[in-house]
């Protein structure tokens, strides 16, 4: 005998061949007797292999890591409770969708496993092609081919176990939907936080709580840290719950197991087509919708669509909003006497306010549109259609879903990365969410559009300078990928659920969250930027200019000429000021761009938030700082003031630089650290200028 010795669980549902798997590896000395308390027949086998000796136990065939019944029971209370070193998990190669449903559970464990892929000589002839090695890389588990009744690849199985056994525990990949993970990773950081230890990883300890799984429960119920960690598992029970439109926590996760099985399926195992096989809905709808020639087309088609009715419809309200806005200015600047504090309120903090609620209603209908493809599942279908091309850039399929929430906001786009669980991946995809151009980009875009083409086209240039940025984003993934994150491919598993009418309520809920973000980014960041803006647009104040136009203006014979006279004081004290200062001493730098001190300055106001870019030109070309990006005269302002060769320059820079102020510490804090975000910095003042330099020479050269 020998001092090596490896207890194996052996798992695996029922009819699997478990049995005969292990008989025919060991020509098996059989032990067979009950478990304890139950009349549950137990086998153990017990062989050498390699210098090992091994003790098998060959567990009672079950469905479901649950304990149900008799044989499931006993299952599940010897992996929870009795000593082993490693699980070795029988599939059915002929029929993996269902059994995989036990591995998904398996794993959530922390115990090694192995995978036996019984009867692939079935599945063979079945002309099911199963990637065995492609299988491993997405679950982070061995999953070896075997024929236990032809005997195939047993030494190659036994080998595996031998090297699982004699290495750390590796992370098994187990990834559940977007809103699953987020409640995963928010009780994770708890624990971790409170440096809470167990048998297995508190990612596992999370997923079993949400799962309301007996042990865990009765494990932490006793904690002091409960208190704290009860409220927080009812608010992910109610988010969760939401999210699937269901109350059953069982029914939701058998789901999210099914979905990733699913994904898994899609991703390893290839099956000849039968004629006389019926297809179901889902795969009727898939065949047209995810087609690899017509699929990106119908996906953009969609894309399109919607960032048509973004612009359309919700253009509607925002001639009341800026209304609404007005008359509110008015009215609180004339309940104020002293000057200075009413051009603060009302310059600075009202009308800064007002510029970015003034795009609530494109907001809103984009995020609409977004939550409608994510609920109804086609999201996950693009994502699986796109990975292919997105893996020539670098990226993974599953970094669409981020990067198409970055054409909302920047903030909700950088929290979504965390679903990529490779931290090269999860990094390559935050430094690219930014070439996405965001609601709040929107203004400037508008703007510009509207200045430059006329109103038949705006659309469909907008519609393009949003395509335009997303390939620019892929581009410097790719450049990325060659440099900074060089490394092989990190495969992965996207969740494929079934088709679904969206629920109501789930959209209204997203829908809320993410707006009553976007203000909430308009009550802080956005105000501090105004109220920063209005004070170095202001100060210093000259006297003798002001006494100068103030003559002027008296002998003003016209309202006409009183408007001009006071503009032309705006610029001249504007040019005055802290931030006419700034203006001019940059204008150097910016000057290979095509850009006067103006759009110098409007693009610095743009760090702090994208949407502060349009009410900083309205003051820099004298027009107030009240101007939208609909007002007529700023538009005809901008037109006239700003060659065609600048203008596209400056929508490159917009298109490209770096994200307002809120998203960058969101993007620092999801990164890692200080360091990414002078990265970051660095790497998107670099792109912007290399790339409007060649706008702006490539238009000069064709006009």
């Amino acid at each position: 005998m020998s001092d090596k010795k490896i207890k194996v669980a052996l798992v695996g549902q029922p009819n699997v061949g478990k049995s005969m798997l292990i008989n025919s590896i060991s020509n098996a000395r059989l032990h067979v007797g009950n478990f304890t308390g139950v009349t549950v027949e137990k086998t153990e086998v017990i062989f050498e292999y390699d210098g090992y000796d091994f003790s098998v136990v060959d567990l009672p065939g079950t469905y479901a890591f649950t304990d149900y019944s008799i044989e499931e029971r006993v299952t599940h209370d010897f992996l929870c409770n009795e000593h082993y070193d490693l699980i070795i998990n029988v599939l059915d190669s002929t029929n993996l969708e269902k059994n995989l449903q036990l591995t998904a559970e398996l794993m959530t464990m922390s115990k090694k496993i192995v995978m036996a892929l019984n009867m692939s000589d079935e599945a063979d002839r079945e002309g099911i092609e199963i990637d065995a090695a492609y299988l491993t890389q997405l679950l982070g588990i061995p999953c070896i081919r075997v024929s236990a009744a032809a005997k195939s690849g047993l030494d190659e199985l036994m080998r595996a176990v031998i090297s699982v056994y004699e290495n750390p525990v590796q992370e098994q990949k187990l990834i559940f939907s977007e809103a699953v993970e987020e409640e995963i990773a928010l009780i994770t950081d708890y624990l971790d936080k409170h440096k809470f230890k167990a048998s297995i990883s508190n990612r596992n300890i999370a997923i079993n709580l949400l799962q309301k799984e007996k042990k865990t429960y009765r494990t932490l119920h006793d904690n002091p840290i409960w208190t704290e960690l009860q409220p927080m598992l009812i608010e992910a029970d109610r988010h969760i719950e939401l999210h699937h439109d269901s109350d059953d926590i069982k029914e939701i996760f058998a789901e999210e197991y099914f979905s990733y099985n699913r994904g898994i399926l899609a991703e390893a195992v290839k099956v000849k087509p039968k004629a006389a096989q019926q297809k179901t809905t889902t795969e009727k709808i898939d065949s047209v919708l995810i087609h690899p020639i017509f699929g990106i087309p119908i996906f953009l088609f969609f894309m399109w669509g919607l960032f048509q009715l973004t612009f359309e419809i919700g253009s509607i309200p925002m001639d009341w909003i800026d209304a609404f806005f007005g008359w509110f200015g008015e009215a609180v600047g004339s309940t104020i006497r002293n000057d200075e504090i009413r051009s603060l309120i009302v310059d600075g903090v009202i009308a800064g306010v007002g510029a970015v609620v003034l795009f609530v209603p494109n907001i809103v209908i984009l995020f609409v549109g977004i939550a409608l493809l994510e609920a109804t599942g086609y999201m996950s279908r693009v994502a699986f259609l796109l990975d292919g091309f997105f893996h020539k850039f670098g990226l993974h399929g599953q970094s669409f879903i981020p990067l198409v929430t970055g054409f909302g906001c920047s903030i909700p786009a950088y929290m979504s990365a965390r679903i990529l669980k490779n931290d090269r991946d999860r990094l390559l995809t935050l430094f690219v969410i930014g070439f996405m151009s965001c609601g709040a980009r929107l203004p400037v875009y508008v703007l510009f559009t509207g200045a430059f083409f006329g109103p038949e086209m705006a659309g469909n240039v907008l519609f393009g300078i949003y395509i335009l940025g997303a390939i620019i984003g892929l581009i410097a993934a790719k450049v990325l990928k060659m440099t900074a994150f060089k490394g092989a491919d990190e495969p992965f598993v996207m969740e494929m659920p079934k088709y679904r009418l969206p629920s109501v309520k789930l959209i209204w809920h997203t829908v809320l969250t993410k707006t009553m973000m976007y203000l909430k980014k308009a009550g802080t960041f956005i105000a501090a930027a105004s109220l920063l803006v209005w004070f170095l647009s202001t100060y210093p104040k000259d006297s003798a200019l002001d006494k100068a136009y103030a003559l002027k203006i008296e002998a003003a014979s016209s309202p006409e000429e009183v408007k001009i006279l006071e503009n032309r004081l705006a610029e001249a004290a504007l040019e005055q000021s802290f931030l006419g200062r700034i203006g001019h001493a940059i204008e150097p730098a910016f000057e290979p761009l095509g850009f006067d001190w103006k759009m110098a300055v409007a693009l610095q106001t743009g760090l702090a938030a994208k949407e502060v870019v349009v009410s900083t030109m309205g003051v820099l070309y004298s027009l107030g700082s009240d101007a939208t990006e609909e007002d007529h005269s700023l538009i005809s302002t901008i037109s006239s003031q700003i060659p065609f060769a600048s203008a596209v320059a400056f929508i490159v820079v917009i298109m490209t630089y770096l994200p307002c102020l809120a998203a960058s510490v969101v993007f620092t804090r999801e990164a890692g650290g200080i360091k990414y975000f002078g990265y970051l910095f660095a790497f998107t003042t670099i792109v912007a200028y290399s790339l409007a330099f060649l706008a702006y020479r490539l238009v000069l050269a064709i006009s």
